[in-house]
């Protein structure tokens, strides 16, 4: 096995625990398959995670951050406000589309958090970063378009979690497209409207 910095063999099984949970689920996922799923022994798994929690929280970082990054790239000035939400909101939904098993990863991660005696507050700060996420977004977006939200960045970013995640689930349940896309018109509206269109 080629000798790498911790810091590539710690994203190494991040990547694989997300293929792997994604395919098998959460709870059927041990450290053993995850290191076979990246092509390294168990002790270079106990080198760089103490724990499978650990792990499990590395994973969830790393789920949010491309998602927060994907969705960033794409808020730049020009364009109406309505056009820079809805756009977000769009490269955001193309993901859920393109790679379904990832976002029901995200809920199955959740359940098992809540289920899992000592794995609770992994649950609480998936939420906390989809907040700080959607509050981020929010400030980047006023920035850009040069508008102060209208009520306070918190309470839209908890708002806008919220949907983004009830949407998610909803199509990942129903696979209804034509749905899902009139609800992003929906809430972008909202959200312009809360945002100080």
């Amino acid at each position: 096995m080629a000798r790498m910095p911790s810091a590539e063999r710690r994203r190494q099984l991040v990547e694989a625990a997300i293929r792997a949970m994604t395919r098998d689920g959460v709870a059927r996922t041990t450290t053993r398959s995850i290191c076979a799923e990246a092509g390294v022994s168990l002790s270079v798994f106990h080198y760089c995670f103490e724990s499978k929690q650990a792990l499990l929280e590395a994973a969830i970082e790393t789920i949010t951050g491309n998602y927060v990054a994907r969705v960033m790239s794409t808020v730049e000035p020009g364009g109406t406000l309505r056009e820079t939400v809805r756009g977000a909101l769009q490269t955001y939904w193309d993901h859920v589309t393109a790679h379904p098993g990832e976002h029901m990863l995200t809920y199955d991660l959740t359940q098992y958090a809540l289920r899992e005696p000592g794995f609770e507050h992994l649950a609480r700060a998936q939420y906390d970063q989809y907040v700080a996420s959607a509050a981020a977004l929010i400030e980047q977006v006023g920035k850009a378009r040069g508008v102060e939200p209208k009520v306070p960045v918190e309470v839209l970013a908890r708002y806008l979690a919220a949907a983004i995640d009830g949407l998610t689930l909803q199509f990942l349940v129903l696979g209804d497209a034509r749905v899902a896309d009139g609800h992003l018109d929906l809430t972008a509206d909202q959200l312009v409207a809360l945002i100080g269109g």
